[in-house]
């Protein structure tokens, strides 16, 4: 029964690789080591979650100790030319594959990420450092939220979890709901706590360049298995 539906079925290259779903958890993982690694060691800035950010801003802006407004407004700025970057390939997309456009921009990404942990490796105590590793991150993390957003999948946008816990709790059976998206909205916020955890505990035990590069793999690997279905 199986091996005839198999027959009968459309062969879709779309679907070769590993699904988007899954993709995204991962890359929710890579979020989260990367805003470790900038905000515990880059001086308090973020360079995936740009709504921290801007509050961030705000912080230096008033004078708080700790915060840099020129880190802040640096990370702003690589991020929005990055997001710029993401949607001038996809639109150079539009219509073609959805599993080479996303290959594509992850490849994009493992190269900005495997770039600043060369960065970090090599010259971890230059002035300049700083500042390369938020504009090569912030630069990804762009490039990589414009993509998701094009994509579309509900739920999964692997920076930011406001809406996430927001649909979560309001969507529950407890909240009148059907609670029926609760796993993948709670793998999400999984997701990010995890690379968090092992982000900082990496930052404060071993050095920045470590993170990085373990995000520099794990989105080379995610390139060359992706799909382009959810």
């Amino acid at each position: 029964m199986s091996t005839q539906r198999a027959e009968t079925e459309p062969y879709d290259p779309e679907a070769r690789g590993l699904r988007l779903v899954p993709v995204l958890l991962l890359l929710t993982v890579v979020s989260g080591l990367i805003d470790a690694v900038s905000y515990l060691g880059l001086g308090h800035v973020f360079t995936a979650n740009m709504t921290g950010n801007v509050v961030v801003l705000g912080f230096a802006a008033a004078g708080a100790p700790g915060f840099s407004i020129a880190h802040t407004l640096t990370s702003l700025a690589s991020f929005l030319v990055g997001a710029v970057a993401g949607g001038r390939m996809a639109a150079w997309r539009a219509g073609g594959s959805r599993r080479t456009w996303t290959r594509l921009t992850l490849a994009a990404e493992a190269l900005l990420l495997g770039a600043s942990s060369a960065v970090a490796f090599a010259a971890p105590d230059a002035p300049a450092t700083r500042y390369a590793l938020i504009a090569l991150t912030a630069f990804a993390m762009g490039l990589r939220n414009a993509t998701v957003r094009k994509l579309g999948i509900p739920d999964l946008t692997t920076t930011v979890l406001t809406m996430t816990l927001t649909g979560l709790a309001s969507d529950s059976r407890a909240g009148g709901g059907t609670g029926v998206h609760s796993p993948r909205r709670t793998a999400s916020v999984v997701a990010m706590l995890v690379g968090a955890a092992l982000g900082a505990w990496l930052v404060i035990h071993v050095n920045l360049g470590l993170p990085l590069l373990i995000t520099a793999v794990l989105v080379a690997l995610l390139a060359v298995t992706a799909s382009g279905r959810e």
